[in-house]
């Protein structure tokens, strides 16, 4: 199992747990699968009231999907399978709040998670940036996710400058893309505290809260998602020279 998760039935807070560190917590399809499955059962189990979502070690909260993962896809330019849209709380239709805990890289495919996560709170060492452009891929579900979450022009920049930037910690709570800045280390204990709070408030109320404040941006992301697998199919590389690029570009960045 590549995915920890534990429930504390006395708060009602669930805290569900990356657990690939030594893959810097980047998603198969199996660790997609157990989230999807993971999403699903909470819908049914109420006593869960709030969700922690986190990744193991210091690292990395995720670097999005596994560079070895290999994704089948239908033999039709009409069929296009994205092996991360649905592995989002929202997706699977669970209506129960979701706090991001992020310590350390996010990146990629990890902003499918944080896009549908309702809150973040990082610790200083988070980094955030996007590396699809710096490879020949188009930045398409991930930078709609953050464009709701941040100002147009920092979501542009951090998609447009690839892997040569990265979106420091301070720099993203003043953008509003973290919720609350905590101690190193301190990332976890905040958010299962914020939960916690949550947790212990009448779920009717809380539930319909998600499900409102989510209805505000989804209508903008039904629109934008429908453009993203034509955008895709234009701009993407072939895959061998996307993976060429992966081999020799060089890994230098600045964060800012």
């Amino acid at each position: 199992m590549s995915l920890d998760v534990r429930v504390d039935k006395d708060t009602g807070v669930a805290v569900v747990t990356l657990d690939r560190p030594g893959r810097l917590n980047a998603l198969d399809l199996a660790t997609r699968d157990e989230l999807v499955a993971t999403w699903r059962r909470m819908r049914f189990d109420d006593t869960v009231r709030a969700v922690v979502l986190t990744g193991a070690g210091e690292r990395a909260f995720c670097t999005g999907l596994d560079r070895d993962t290999v994704v089948p896809q239908p033999d039709s330019p009409y069929m296009t399978d994205d092996p991360l849209l649905r592995a989002g709380p929202k997706s699977n239709d669970l209506w129960k709040p979701v706090i991001a805990a992020v310590r350390g890289m996010a990146c990629g495919g990890a902003f499918y998670l944080l896009g549908e996560s309702d809150f973040l709170v990082a610790d200083p060492t988070a980094t955030f940036f996007d590396p699809h452009t710096t490879y020949g891929m188009v930045s398409a579900y991930e930078s709609m996710l953050m464009a709701l979450r941040m100002p147009h022009g920092e979501a542009a920049r951090m998609a447009l400058m690839g892997s040569a930037e990265r979106l420091g910690a301070r720099r993203a709570h003043e953008i509003g893309l973290i919720s609350e800045l905590t101690a190193t280390g301190e990332a976890l204990p905040v958010a299962v505290e914020r939960a916690t709070v949550i947790a212990g408030y009448p779920p009717e109320g809380v539930q319909g809260t998600v499900r409102a404040l989510w209805a505000a941006r989804e209508a903008a992301l039904d629109r934008a998602f429908a453009q993203a697998p034509h955008l895709i199919a234009l701009g993407n590389l072939p895959d061998e020279r996307q993976e060429e690029l992966f081999r020799t570009r060089g890994r230098t960045f600045r964060t800012r």
